[in-house]
């Protein structure tokens, strides 16, 4: 991802160039990852005035429809379950989510929204929804459509390529 210039050939000082193609797929992954750390540093001045970070408020959203595994949260959100495994078990410290019992596995409990985790979920949401509406407009709905589209074809051809080299 940084230069054009990066992979040596193996004949002397040659270097091999990307492709415009390479090129234009390295400089997304830069506004990619650039985005990444301005949305989760945004995120937890959302979810700060409810005592949350970022990475509590994912976990939280997560379950928030149904119950479900840290195996399972993990690969939704793309993270090392080890570090899911932290956060969940900081939440149900915390009291805004418990472990129960998973029927279709002894071994992995489900991890669930207590009363107070959905309330806290529900006043950092509130919050995101004036934040996000005044982003989008400003953007405007049919670029972020558009934007959001091309990213989940890059998502699924990264994520496609990343299986095939396992």
């Amino acid at each position: 991802m940084a230069s054009r210039a990066s992979r040596s050939t193996g004949q002397g000082n040659v270097a091999a160039r990307r492709s415009s193609a390479g090129d234009a797929l390295s400089a997304l992954a830069v506004q990619v990852l650039r985005l990444s750390g301005i949305l989760v540093d945004s995120g937890d001045r959302l979810a700060g005035p409810m005592g949350q970070t970022s990475a509590r408020w994912r976990v939280l959203a997560a379950v928030e429809e149904e119950p479900a595994t840290v195996a399972t949260i993990a690969r939704a959100l793309g993270q090392a379950r080890q570090s899911v495994q932290r956060v969940a078990d900081l939440l149900a410290e915390s009291r805004l989510a418990v472990y129960r019992d998973n029927p279709d596995d002894r071994r992995a409990m489900l991890l669930e929204l207590t009363a107070r985790g959905r309330s806290t979920l529900r006043a950092i949401q509130e919050g995101q929804r004036g934040w996000a509406d005044a982003l989008g407009a400003e953007i405007g709905e049919r670029d972020l459509r558009a934007a959001s589209s091309i990213l989940a074809r890059v998502t699924d051809a990264v994520a496609r390529r990343r299986d095939e080299e396992r």
